[in-house]
């Protein structure tokens, strides 16, 4: 759709350039002459972001605000001027203007270029799904990002099966770093339409950007960026100094995790949200929590996030299944010796579900932890790149290549059989229906 209007837009600038040079070549005609053209190109794009069958919208937001500023101008220059002969356009300004404004509109169309039109995949339960929010204070964590003394927040976005009845088991999700609580979104609707409640968190300073309680936006923290990079790039950095900045980062979101949980178990026991809990929305999560099953939890995430809920199912004994979307299981190492990592030597106790990209699995500390595993499954997905486990790989599948290289799957397919595997093992071991299907590669 971008291509399109840019398309149409370019050529009623060049209709505007030889009209220009070939019969209206008066001044005072070419003001007249490109009100006439502004105007059509805005409500042109003007339909476009009105018609039904565009999705994404916002995509085409900042072209109509160029769009509408240039009419603007453009009818003021002509109204205060349109009694005024200043001779003849001359040719040279005339081709540089048509230039610079497909320039600008090509700039300003950029986020529909970049993004496509996708708004989820279609799910296969029986539930339509519904979606609310609440953010959690924990009175108990002074937020060591803040210098102001204030206590961590926990935003956390229910995905939930409408008008339904009963109890449904709780999954726990865990974006990856710089992520956003929306990575997975065809994933916590595939889940919840299918009798599953989702609580998808944001990690304040983790997350590429989240809201605070006062309505302010949190932007991800600079210095975890920075630590991130250099053990990313290998800059010098020890694995002394790997080990205790990704053990920090991982306590960190398994505390925002087990926070979480213990909030929602209270708040389901009592039938009311207590201090911690901030939403605009109590009756309908109240509504939520209340067909929640707490005996039945499941930890999931991409990347980092996915090394979280391992290390959560390590930590609390009522997380019954966790999959791991492409992350390494840095809490799995409890050490270093001689420059090497010490991985914990006790079995992991419940089943672990792995997913990873390329053809084999360089990662020790995961491998060991799987096959230590009660239940331990390592699925390679060789064709496969970092972000073609979350959306981003078709919501914008240019920044997905340029955070993790190009993928060599179709994305769509791709990660239908990533949610059609996450709901199986779901299934399997939280409702303990049907058997266990999963391929052995993706």
């Amino acid at each position: 759709m971008g291509i399109m209007f840019l398309t149409v837009f370019t050529l009623a600038e060049i209709a505007l350039v030889v009209l220009t040079l070939t019969k209206f070549r008066e001044k005072i005609a070419w003001r007249k002459n490109r009100v006439i053209i502004r105007a059509a190109e805005a409500v042109l794009l003007l339909g476009i972001v009105l018609i039904p069958v565009t999705n994404m919208k916002w995509r085409f937001f900042f072209a109509l605000i160029v769009l509408a500023v240039r009419l603007l101008i453009a009818g003021i220059v002509w109204l205060t001027m349109r009694k005024r002969n200043n001779g003849i356009r001359k040719k040279a300004v005339t081709v540089i203007s048509c230039v610079l404004s497909v320039f600008f509109v090509a700039f300003s169309l950029v986020p529909s270029f970049i993004f496509t039109n996708y708004n989820g995949l279609p799910t296969t339960g029986e539930y339509k799904v519904s979606q609310t929010e609440a953010i959690l204070v924990d009175n108990s964590r002074v937020d060591t990002f803040e210098n102001d003394g204030s206590f961590t927040e926990v935003p956390v976005h229910f995905y939930y099966p409408e008008n339904a009845e009963g109890k449904y088991p709780l999954v726990i999700f865990s974006h990856g770093a710089f992520g956003y609580y929306q990575s997975n979104f065809s994933t916590y609707a595939e889940l919840a339409s299918n009798g599953y409640i989702v609580a998808a968190l944001d990690h304040p300073h983790h997350a590429a950007f989240t809201k605070n309680i006062d309505g302010n936006i949190i932007t991800v923290d600079s210095n975890f960026i920075d630590d991130a990079m250099k053990i990313e790039n290998g800059d010098g950095v020890t694995n002394e100094e790997i080990f205790s900045i990704t053990q920090e980062w991982v306590e960190f979101r398994t505390t925002d995790e087990s926070f979480l949980i213990d909030s929602i178990i209270e708040a389901k026991k009592s039938g009311k949200l207590n201090d911690y809990w901030h939403t605009e929305n109590e009756d309908i999560v109240l509504s939520v929590l209340n067909m929640t099953d707490t005996d039945k939890i499941g930890a999931m995430g991409h990347s980092l996030g996915g090394a979280a809920g391992i290390e959560l199912g390590r930590e609390r004994s009522d997380i019954d299944a966790v999959i791991d979307l492409d992350g390494t299981a840095l809490g799995e190492i409890t050490d270093v010796k001689d420059d090497k990592f010490v991985v914990d030597s006790a079995a992991y106790p419940i089943p672990v579900l792995v997913f990873a990209h390329g053809d084999s699995s360089d990662d020790a500390v995961t491998s060991e932890m799987v096959n230590s595993a009660k239940d331990g499954k390592l699925i390679l997905c060789p064709k496969a790149n970092h972000m073609d486990f979350t959306d981003l790989s078709m919501l914008s599948p240019f920044i997905s290549s340029m955070l993790s290289g190009e993928s060599g799957v179709n994305s769509e397919e791709f990660m239908k059989n990533i949610n059609s595997a996450v709901l199986n093992w779901f299934d399997y071991y939280l409702k303990n229906e049907g058997k266990l299907s999963i391929q052995e590669q993706y």
